[in-house]
């Protein structure tokens, strides 16, 4: 018999692969040269893409952001033949600096889960940027943004100036424990931001604006990619406040930010026709799915893609998923079930969160693990050896090699994973304290890839043979 934890870690290893942002580059762009000139042209919904003259430009501004942006600003400066004498600036907002950094683009190390100062000082940066060149020719001007996961963080500054660093990490916290939908959080970083919610976008004026993205937001949500900073916002202040009143999130809310929301004038977001901004889509969860599904097919699974529990809650996801695995492997003897997106974990307000291990302070966190291992964790409590079910083996992770407060990307379990009753009780203990990774560490059982520079959501590979 197959070790089929080495095989779903096979397969997780070869989608990220597969997903990797020069492939995305080389599908989704090319340059082309004609009588006319030289001209980047982008493949889209649009049959014949996006075609923009390369020949007159003066001016190209380039915003990155997010996990993915320093792969993504590499892969596009190494494909894009401008004029000697054309003036580039841009800003990168990544967690690290890339070799070979053209003098002409700041760094900034914004910071993730929660804003740091990195992050304000990197939006401010580009705010200024583009509202330098709102006033330039349109002709000859260019703004390239590169948006990735992540961003919602790492680039971040309050629209109400009064708004502390402090005041807004704990926002954004309240936000990632309350187990509201990434949609739902977005919408209101979207309304706080002055860099979200089509903002950063709108800074440039009447500049040509061209968006490149690479999401880990639900494939018909690209507007909550990075909380939107670069396209029109669907989104209401009236949805902001039945977000908050369903998650009774207010009293989270430091008093400056609760009285941002509280605010009768609170502003909307631009919305679809106030804001023109092409986006291009490099890669999303689809994309990763689709790859992990076909390196499952060509080692002999039935494979099948189901991605119906994307924001359900942990539990009701991982008893969904292992039904339908159970339905599948009556008919195939080697089946593959595969799931992208995330899953939400509500974390009570009594457990304060705890700082990330490549945090400044050297105090131990306590409570360490995220959405993928808390998911694993609970399956591997239900891979009894004696239910029938076995053998069976579940990986869930990030694409992004982080989940949650822990160095893992998520874990590996299967039927041997908990062995007898102590562990039993041990493993429902660190689901209460949400301690997974903790336990599952003790096992081995955790995936530690360390930042991957990609960022397409969760994949969640359940293999039984």
């Amino acid at each position: 018999m197959s070790d089929l934890k080495a095989i779903a870690r096979t397969i997780f290893d070869q989608a990220l692969q597969s997903c990797s942002i020069d492939r995305a580059f080389d599908r989704k762009l090319r340059i082309a040269a004609d009588a006319h000139g030289t001209h980047l042209i982008l493949s889209g919904r649009d049959p014949d893409g996006h075609d923009i003259s390369l020949n007159d430009l003066r001016r190209v501004r380039i915003v990155a952001a997010g996990k993915a942006a320093a792969p993504m600003l590499q892969a596009l400066l190494a494909r894009l033949p401008l004029p000697p004498s054309c003036d580039l600036q841009g800003i990168l907002i990544a967690p690290e600096r890339p070799t070979n950094l053209p003098a002409t683009i700041q760094f900034f190390p914004g910071g993730h889960p929660v804003p740091n100062a990195a992050s304000f000082a990197g939006a401010s940066a580009a705010l200024s940027m583009l509202r330098d060149v709102a006033d330039s020719s349109p002709q000859d001007t260019l703004c390239i943004f590169l948006i990735s996961g992540g961003a919602s963080a790492m680039m971040e500054l309050p629209l109400d100036p009064s708004i502390s660093l402090d005041d807004t990490v704990a926002f954004h916290r309240a936000l990632v424990h309350s187990g509201a939908s990434i949609v739902e959080i977005n919408c209101l970083r979207k309304h706080f931001s002055a860099v979200k919610g089509g903002r950063l976008a709108l800074a440039a004026g009447p500049a040509p604006k061209i968006s490149l993205l690479v999401s880990d937001v639900p494939p018909a949500h690209l507007d909550a990619l990075a909380s939107g900073p670069t396209l029109a916002d669907p989104s209401t202040v009236a949805q902001c406040r039945e977000i908050i009143a369903r998650y009774s999130l207010l009293g989270q809310f430091p008093a400056s930010v609760r009285r941002f929301f509280e605010s009768p004038q609170l502003p909307e977001t631009p919305k679809p026709g106030e804001l023109i901004s092409p986006s291009f889509k490099l890669l999303d969860s689809d994309d990763l799915a689709e790859a992990a599904r076909n390196h499952a097919a060509n080692l002999g699974f039935h494979a099948v893609i189901d991605n119906t529990c994307d924001d359900w809650p942990y539990n009701a996801a991982a008893d969904y998923l292992f039904d339908r695995l159970r339905l599948l492997r009556r008919n195939h003897p080697r089946a593959c079930l595969i799931s992208t997106g995330e899953v939400t974990v509500r974390v009570p307000t009594f457990l304060t969160p705890t700082p990330a291990p490549e945090s400044v302070t050297n105090e131990p966190a306590l409570h360490i693990g995220g959405r993928n291992q808390h998911f694993a964790l609970y399956l591997a409590t239900l891979l009894r050896p004696d239910t029938g079910d076995a053998p069976i083996a579940v990986l869930s992770a990030g694409s992004d090699g982080i989940d949650g407060n822990s160095t893992a990307a998520g874990a590996i379990v299967d039927q041997h994973t908990i062995n007898n009753a102590p562990q039993l009780a041990a493993a429902n203990r660190a689901l209460q304290a949400f301690d997974s990774s903790s336990f599952l560490g003790t096992l081995g059982a955790t995936i530690v890839t360390g930042p991957t520079g990609q960022n397409l959501r969760d994949l969640r590979i359940l293999l039984a043979e």
